[in-house]
């Protein structure tokens, strides 16, 4: 039977293609899609999302708007990676399906209220403020949720937008910080992985080649966002975070971490975001998520460039 999961995104050209491998993959029954606040504002991120699941030929995949800014703070966004919409790179349509009229907080928690417990894995590609809303509002859920499963944070590689934090987890620390605490299962894809699946020229071809019309937006909106890391880190190719998450679920044997205690810093003016990470269990805290550190670049490539081949 398929794995029951929600995506909570904020697309994103690499939120677009996670999406995109989700919907590819009959391993996974998308059940709904949650937009929040994040790389740019909240309504772009809503009507990105719908693009996506037309792009992918997949119209009947309800699209929820969740929180339009983070729980205690102001937004931060990330026009100058991803573009003014958030989504630039390919000339997709206007998407012709409408937004649920649901929140997409309250989406998620009677979604899983409703389900039998441990049934519904929540897949998470930006900020954690709907989940973080979520377990606030209803509590219950935790117990009921199978699993969360990340893109966010950094240990060993620091931080993406401070010198100590991640994008994802420093644009709402509080509600990452709920989540942290929350007794749900959780896998983490922090940059320690992603930095190691960099999109190489190469691999963007092999992409691009498939022919498709999904494959063709991939390749469009992978070399429009990389320029940004490209120039910042002098590697051969940027790095893919979100399309991590997916493969996780698919192929978690490409991945390797450990459980451990993993915290999120959210009062020193430094390192507000923090992904604190005891990797080598030094403290005597609760082991409450488990912390990948290494990915396989060729195998994950190799999964990706197949499934999108499978779309129009």
């Amino acid at each position: 039977m398929a794995r029951k999961i929600i995506i909570d995104t904020d697309p994103g050209q690499d939120d677009a293609v996670a999406i995109l491998l989700a919907l590819a993959s009959p391993e996974l029954d998308v059940l709904g899609i949650v937009a929040v606040a994040g790389n740019v504002g909240l309504e772009h991120n809503a009507r990105n999302a719908r693009k996506v699941v037309e792009l992918a030929g997949r119209p009947d995949i309800p699209v929820y708007a969740g929180c339009a800014r983070p729980m205690r703070r102001h937004l931060v966004t990330a026009e100058h990676v991803h573009g003014p919409t958030g989504l630039d790179g390919p000339d997709l349509p206007e998407p012709s399906i409408a937004l649920q009229p649901q929140h997409g907080v309250d989406y998620i928690i009677d979604t899983i209220m409703a389900s039998e417990p441990g049934t519904i894995t929540l897949c998470t590609l930006g900020p954690l403020t709907n989940i973080g809303m979520a377990l606030v509002k209803q509590p219950a859920i935790a117990e009921r949720i199978a699993e969360i499963v990340m893109m966010g944070g950094a240990y060993f590689e620091v931080g993406n937008i401070t010198p100590a934090a991640e994008f994802n987890i420093y644009v709402d620390p509080e509600a990452a910080d709920v989540v942290m605490r929350s007794g749900v299962p959780i896998t983490i894809l922090p940059l320690d992985v992603t930095h190691q699946i960099q999109s190489t020229p190469e691999r963007l071809a092999a992409i691009r080649d498939l022919g498709n019309a999904s494959g063709k937006a991939v390749y469009e909106m992978l070399t429009f966002s990389e320029s940004f890391d490209l120039a910042k880190y002098g590697w051969t190719g940027a790095p893919l975070h979100d399309p991590t998450v997916i493969a996780w679920l698919l192929q978690p044997e490409l991945f390797e971490g450990r459980h451990c205690n993993v915290v999120i810093e959210t009062a020193s003016e430094l390192t507000i975001g923090m992904t604190v990470v005891d990797y080598w269990h030094v403290t005597g805290r609760v082991r409450n998520a488990t912390y990948l550190r290494n990915g396989n670049a060729e195998g994950f490539y190799r999964l990706l460039t197949e499934r999108l081949a499978r779309l129009p």
